[in-house]
C-alpha cells in the first residue's frame, strides 16, 4: 500500500524534519510521490539523502517571522506548498514552582506561533489554487495527568484550537486543518527514560508497545490526501488506545 502514488504533485513542507515522527512523515509523504520540503533547526541532511532527489532542505527556526520568510522565497524553487505538517516541539519538564517565563515563552513559540506564521505565508498561494492541507502535531498528553507538563499541555492545547478556528476560515477555498494527537513515540527525544517508564505509559494502553514514529503516518497521509477532503477542524489521537474520553 505503501506505494500507491496518493501525492504526486503535491508539495509539502515538514517541520522538525531532522529525525523521529518529522522524518517518518517527510520520507511517507515522498514515497506517495510527494515533493519533500524537510525543515528544521539545523540542515536535515540525513532525511534529504533517504528521501534523494525529490527532497530539498532549509534550516528553519519556527520562532523566527523572518525564517519563514526565508523559507517561503526559497521554497518557490520547488513550487507552491500545498501541504504544511507542523511537527517541532520542544518539551521540557517543568514543574509549576521551577517553570519560568523565557520557557513559557520558548515553548509557545515553538509549539504554537509556528502554527500562525505557517499559515499566514502559506495559506495565499493555497488559495489560489483551491486546495490546502495545515496538519499541527499535538500530543494525547492534553488528556494524560502528568506533572511539570503545564506549559507544554497549554501550548498543545492551542494546536487542537488554532486548528479549529483556522478550518473554520478556510474551509471555502478547499483547505483543511487538522490536529493529530501522538502518544509516546520511540523516539531520540524519549530515549532518556527508563524502560520502566516507557512501560508504565504503554501499559495504560490498549495496543501494549511502544509507538514508533511510522505509526504517525498513516494517519497524516489520508489527513493530506484527497480521500479527507471532507475532514477538517478534527483532533485525531493515535496513542494506541491510551488516551480515552470519559
Amino acid at each position: 500500500m505503501k506505494n500507491i502514488i496518493t501525492h504526486e504533485g503535491r508539495v509539502v513542507l515538514v517541520t522538525g524534519a531532522a529525525q523521529g515522527i518529522g522524518q517518518a512523515i517527510a520520507l511517507a509523504l515522498a514515497q506517495r510521490g510527494a515533493s519533500v520540503i524537510a525543515t528544521d533547526l539545523h540542515m536535515p541532511h540525513e532525511t534529504i539523502e533517504k528521501i534523494g532527489s525529490n527532497a530539498v532542505g532549509f534550516e528553519l527556526d519556527v520562532t523566527q517571522e523572518e525564517n519563514w520568510q526565508a523559507v517561503l522565497r526559497q521554497s518557490k524553487a520547488v513550487g507552491e506548498v500545498d501541504i504544511v505538517v507542523n511537527n517541532a516541539g520542544y518539551f521540557p519538564n517543568r514543574p509549576i514552582d521551577e517553570l519560568d517565563l523565557p520557557t513559557w515563552r520558548r515553548t509557545m513559540a515553538t509549539n504554537l506561533d509556528a502554527h500562525f506564521l505557517s499559515a499566514k505565508y502559506f495559506l495565499p498561494s493555497m488559495r489560489k489554487k483551491k486546495w490546502g492541507r495545515f496538519i499541527g502535531i499535538s500530543s494525547n498528553m492534553v488528556g494524560l495527568s502528568i506533572p511539570g507538563m503545564s506549559h507544554y499541555i497549554a501550548s498543545k492545547m492551542g494546536i487542537i484550537g488554532f486548528m479549529r478556528g483556522l478550518a473554520n476560515d478556510v474551509a471555502n477555498d478547499g483547505i483543511t486543518a487538522n490536529a493529530i494527537l501522538p502518544g509516546l513515540t520511540n523516539t531520540l527525544a524519549t530515549a532518556v527514560q527508563s524502560d520502566e517508564q516507557k512501560r508504565a505509559t504503554w501499559e495504560q494502553q490498549a495496543i501494549k508497545r511502544l509507538g514508533d514514529p511510522e505509526d504517525i503516518t498513516g494517519t497524516v497521509l489520508f489527513l493530506t490526501s484527497d480521500d479527507a477532503s471532507f475532514i477538517t477542524g478534527q483532533a485525531i489521537v493515535v496513542d494506541g488506545g491510551q488516551y480515552r474520553v470519559g
